[in-house]
């Protein structure tokens, strides 16, 4: 496979799986203790305006032309 095929086909996964699959299972109500406050931290980044969302075709689009550099 290329380098594109597999983000492509990481990408592809659902997000859940891309953060958690790889992990310990017996680990997982840790993993989600520590992800919480993030999520939240981010969430209210969001809504405050802290951060810009970037639409998904357009966040796939600058990791391909990252990942060809």
């Amino acid at each position: 496979m290329t380098v594109e095929q597999i983000v492509d086909e990481a990408l592809g996964l659902p997000i859940e799986a891309r953060l958690v699959e790889s992990l310990d299972p017996a680990e997982d109500g840790y993993v989600r203790q520590l992800w919480v406050p993030e999520a939240i931290r981010r969430r209210d980044d969001v809504r405050t305006g802290r951060v810009r969302t970037v639409p998904g075709e357009e966040a796939l689009a600058q990791v391909r032309r990252a990942v060809a550099r």
